[in-house]
């Protein structure tokens, strides 16, 4: 039910879960990611006491400490917020090793590889188009997705690690059937209909952008950033359920950052054509004007669906599958300074950079 945006009926049998079992703690973490209400306040009793800590495996405590920042958040008393995020990233990363060098590693791998290939000439053959929106965990992909995805005609795919997959085909097959070919084949076993339009969100495809630019015909890029320090406190905060493990650590976020943005900055310089600039912070602010250019640069007919992607009643699976059920609104910008000295480490690197020498104010 939530991940179809049915959020009152997700909670009114998340609410019925813990009264069955007060002590199984995943819908506890699922609850403290929805609108918060003067009801609520008795289970958020318990999940604040001592006694619910008893006899809970790391696991389980990580979701509580995440599920009390997340309602502090919501109180306003950010401190605490901080200290309990501090306390559940820092369990976390005693589970799940930081794959920080591994992503920097592959990004530059990647880059020397799209060097090496020759741009394939694709023009005379028949292909759907394929729109992959790239970028940062948090950064406005998932919004992003829903505005286009209000076409009838886009097939949304979500985040779903297919241009990997097809990749390693092609170089295992040493390149005898085409990366563009493969990944058509990858499409279609998806996709029981006929499709002329793809979005695939799988983020982390924006170390292929050279790649996807050289080999896949028909393909556009839009790669989603926003506020460098608004951006790693929401990886910080988010609890991935799988993967993402860097988001526990700030320094590790911060360098992830720095590298998809170094990496993007080379293939833009190289295939500005295929590849848009989408700034989540001016989309929030000026939604009309920021939408209306993306669905220009689409080159598709206007309509006013696309202002609200709100009403997209597309399933989402992604840990912005909440907020992207509210009309678009800039709440969430400039939120990091309310975090400012938890965020102490992050800045230390972001502001050494000359574009963001002036966040720290």
């Amino acid at each position: 039910l939530k991940t179809i945006g049915r959020l009152k009926e997700a909670k009114i049998l998340l609410i019925k879960t813990i009264e069955i079992n007060p002590n199984y703690v995943k819908p506890y973490f699922a609850l403290s990611k929805l609108q918060y209400e003067i009801s609520d306040k008795k289970w958020h009793k318990y999940l604040f006491s001592e006694q619910f800590l008893n006899k809970k495996n790391d696991k389980e405590k990580i979701n509580i400490f995440f599920a009390r920042s997340n309602i502090l958040h919501k109180e306003k008393k950010y401190y605490e917020s901080s200290k309990n995020l501090q306390i559940a990233n820092k369990l976390k990363l005693t589970l799940y090793s930081s794959e920080c060098n591994l992503l920097i590693d592959r990004s530059q791998n990647l880059l020397n590889e799209s060097e090496k290939i020759r741009k394939i000439d694709n023009t005379q053959l028949s292909y759907p188009i394929s729109i992959f929106i790239i970028g940062m965990p948090r950064s406005g992909t998932t919004l992003v997705e829903s505005i286009i995805s209000m076409n009838k005609k886009v097939k949304d795919l979500g985040e779903i690690n297919i241009f990997e997959k097809a990749y390693r085909k092609s170089r295992a097959f040493n390149q005898k059937m085409t990366l563009a070919h493969l990944y058509m084949q990858e499409l279609k076993q998806l996709l029981e209909e006929e499709f002329s339009i793809t979005t695939n969100k799988w983020l982390y495809n924006y170390q292929y952008s050279g790649i996807i630019a050289k080999e896949i015909p028909n393909c556009k890029i839009v790669h989603c950033f926003r506020n460098p320090l608004d951006n790693i406190l929401s990886i910080n905060r988010a609890n991935f359920e799988n993967g993402n493990y860097y988001s526990s650590s700030l320094v590790d976020s911060t360098k992830v950052y720095l590298d998809q943005e170094q990496i993007m900055n080379i293939y833009k310089n190289k295939f500005r054509q295929k590849i848009y600039d989408l700034n989540y912070d001016l989309l929030v602010k000026k939604p009309h004007k920021e939408i209306k250019s993306l669905i220009n640069w689409l080159g598709w007919t206007w309509d006013d669906s696309y202002l609200s992607p709100n009403l997209n009643e597309r399933a989402v699976y992604t840990a912005s599958d909440i907020q992207v059920r509210s009309p678009i609104n800039s709440k969430s910008l400039g939120g990091w300074k309310k975090y400012k000295e938890m965020l102490r480490p992050a800045m230390e690197i972001i502001t050494k950079k000359d574009k963001y020498k002036n966040l720290k104010y």
